[in-house]
């Protein structure tokens, strides 16, 4: 009788062992795959793909999974149990909402800064020369979304200005603004210097003294559940150290 138990007592076992949380067996995988997630602001993903490869080769055995979109987007994702590893946001006040939510394994540390841009078409061909000239009734202008962080620093230009634009959309991410002005769908985006970089001759980036009022920091921080916190700790490292920051630079991004 009692070897007859034995087999269904542990077969009962390795099931309840299999019926971990979502969390834990997310986290075990990373772990066990030397894998991080890491969810990281729209405007990010050329530079943060160019250190994920420098993280690859500088940990071997190690990869980086990326998750790129607003960063309201993703502090919503995390506060309704996205796994991941790793936040870098775009603003302060979204990394500000995760910490609130208890996301975050320590004090985040700010990385870089960005400045907002008009981009155009090639050639410019509506003229645009100032912030006010996106007042235009002829114009097409898109923008961020208020809550994304292009879109809370443009609110911000517009309130020291005082021109208030009247856009025919306001988008969820930075990267959704670029694609509306190079597919033709805008005659005008507010975006950062580093998207108009990072599309080459796809726009031209037509500054305005403004945009120096709205100057967007961004933090990066280890999230609290994080599968591989030491593995989670040297990306940001590598984010904030001299390899991380000369990429960053390259790319048209200010110092913290």
């Amino acid at each position: 009788m009692i070897a007859r138990l034995v087999p269904v007592l542990t077969a009962g076992l390795l099931l309840i062992a299999g019926c971990g949380s979502p969390s834990q067996q997310s986290s075990s995988t990373s772990a066990g795959r030397q894998k991080i997630v890491v969810f990281a602001a729209a405007s990010l993903k050329k530079t943060f793909t160019a250190i994920g490869d420098q993280f690859a080769k500088d940990n071997p055995g190690a990869s980086v999974e990326f998750s790129f979109a607003g960063s309201s987007d993703l502090v919503t994702q995390l506060t309704q149990g996205a796994h991941a590893d790793v936040f870098a946001s775009a603003d302060t006040k979204n990394m500000d909402k995760a910490g609130q939510a208890g996301l975050l394994a320590g004090a985040p540390v700010n990385f870089a800064t960005n400045t907002l841009t008009i981009a155009v078409a090639p050639g410019n061909p509506k003229g645009i020369t100032s912030f006010r000239d996106l007042t235009k009734p002829d114009l097409n202008v898109v923008v961020c979304a208020p809550q994304v962080p292009c879109g809370s620093a443009t609110r911000a230009v517009e309130t020291t200005s005082g021109v208030q634009l009247t856009p025919v959309s306001e988008e969820s991410s930075v990267t959704d603004v670029l694609n509306k002005v190079t597919s033709g769908q805008a005659d005008a985006g507010l975006v950062y210097v580093t998207d108009t970089a990072a599309a080459g001759d796809k726009v031209v980036a037509v500054s305005f003294p403004e945009a120096a009022g709205a100057v967007n920091t961004y933090p990066i921080a280890t999230l609290a559940h994080a599968g591989n916190p030491a593995l989670a700790g040297k990306f940001v490292d590598l984010v904030t150290g001299p390899t991380g920051q000369e990429i960053l630079t390259k790319a048209g991004f200010g110092k913290p």
